[in-house]
């Protein structure tokens, strides 16, 4: 990365930096900013995941794998000629990072890219890499990696619209008169024997935890277990459409209110969530090892 110029020095107009793991008052969400446009990887901003996990009755051992995809519409770079380039990145944030990275400072970050010099598309996804990578794990012991693709224009075109498979809850007629997380909704049929199902809904809504404005998604429900009540099922996703919380948390608070309360053998929670500043976060979370679901748009992102 020999090419990348040097970074913008601090000022004292320009977007707060965090250089550890902070708490939300240091994060930029829903403060004016100053775009910065050459490169400054002071401008992520992780925040511990541990305090929100606490809530659910999540200690040191997670009960689950997974992992955050992130996609990043807008991002651009020089070469060495000056000239601009373009591509789409795809984010993997593991779900054990001790740290998420709040949106805006990832999209201010990206932002710093714009006016910066690099010798190709491989020394930009490895300094993405290598930035995203430190600030996820900082303040821990432990280190880990993130993924990176970069999709450059030739490759757009492969690119498809897809819808979550499974069968649709949004097809039940329900009454729902519950807008905060209503986990008592909950409830699987012991008396009947198991199954596997695969669920969704394009009805999750819940609301960002510092700006109060609304995110909506979509979530899928994959289970093997006693069978899941459906009714209750959809009416418990609509609960949260008045709830402000930040994408991960929220696919992390279904997936312990479902573990807990109908205790299925196997469960994972996959929610698409619509792009906001050029970025969507698709959090998955799963009770036992297999591949990540495909990284593929839906219709409303």
């Amino acid at each position: 990365m020999s090419s990348v110029d040097d970074p913008v020095p601090p000022s004292a107009d320009r977007a707060p930096s965090c250089g550890a793991a902070a708490d939300l008052q240091a994060a930029p969400l829903g403060r004016a900013s100053v775009y910065v446009d050459r490169y400054d990887p002071s401008l992520l901003c992780p925040l511990p995941r541990g305090p929100k996990r606490a809530e659910i009755g999540i200690g040191g051992t997670l009960p689950f794998t997974g992992a955050d995809l992130w996609t990043a519409f807008e991002l651009s770079w020089l070469n060495e000629r000056g000239k601009p380039q373009v591509a789409i990145a795809h984010f993997v944030i593991p779900a054990e990072t001790p740290n998420l990275i709040e949106s805006k400072s990832f999209k201010l970050y990206l932002n710093s890219f714009h006016q910066t010099r690099f010798a190709d598309v491989e020394a930009v996804r490895e300094r993405l890499r290598a930035d995203l990578s430190q600030a996820l794990w900082r303040g821990s012991e432990q280190r880990g990696s993130v993924g990176v693709r970069l999709l450059l224009p030739a490759e757009w075109g492969a690119q498809r619209v897809q819808t979550l498979p499974g069968l649709s809850l949004d097809r039940l007629d329900v009454e729902c008169t519950y807008y905060q997380p209503a986990p008592q909704l909950l409830r699987a049929d012991a008396t009947q024997p198991p199954v596997e199902e695969v669920l969704t809904s394009d009805l999750l809504k819940s609301n960002c935890l510092v700006t109060g404005q609304p995110d909506w998604g979509s979530v899928q429900i994959a289970y093997s277990g006693h069978p899941i009540d459906q009714a209750g099922l959809l009416r418990y996703l609509v609960s949260f459409r008045q709830h402000q919380e930040f994408h991960e948390q929220c696919v992390e608070r279904i997936f312990m209110d479902i573990w807990t309360r109908c205790r299925p053998v196997r469960l994972s929670v996959y929610a698409r969530y619509t792009r906001r500043g050029g970025l969507d976060i698709n959090p998955w979370r799963t009770s036992h090892p297999q591949p990540l679901p495909t990284n593929a748009r839906l219709a409303r992102q």
